[in-house]
């Protein structure tokens, strides 16, 4: 019998709260085994983590892996979007993680250019979100 493909998210959920997030972008990553094992058994955060461009390449930092340790990884993309992503970079956006999907056997992360939020932005947000739950 074929398995069933586990289309498991792990989100980051602070993104749409601290973050307008814009265009959305899927890239591919450079891990391990133990990596690939604890990220199919849910042993992963996203909380607190952030892509850099260096030297050409996108670099996911401080991801959360098993109980306390945080890694560096590298995020595979095409020469053509990496030019987009530096390009928003230079336009003062920020490259936010937002999902981490396993489709199948590859593991994908999303990441979104974004613009951080104000205080009274938060404030908006929370506001808009109590009132479609109709606590006002």
């Amino acid at each position: 019998m074929k398995k069933k493909a586990d289309n498991s998210v792990v989100v980051n959920r602070r993104a749409h709260y601290d973050y307008q997030l814009g265009d959305e972008l899927s890239v591919g990553m450079c891990l391990t085994g133990p990596e690939v094992r604890k990220i199919r058994d849910h042993h992963v955060q996203l909380k607190g983590s952030f892509v850099t461009l260096r030297n050409g390449e996108l670099w996911l930092n401080n991801l959360t892996l098993g109980a306390e340790n945080t890694e560096n990884i590298k995020l595979l993309a095409t020469k053509r979007q990496i030019i987009g992503l530096e390009k928003a970079r230079a336009a003062g956006f920020l490259l936010v993680p937002v999902r981490l999907t396993t489709q199948s056997r590859h593991i994908k992360l999303i990441i979104a250019t974004g613009k951080g939020k104000k205080k009274y932005d938060k404030r908006e947000t929370i506001k808009k979100r109590d009132i479609e739950r109709g606590r006002y």
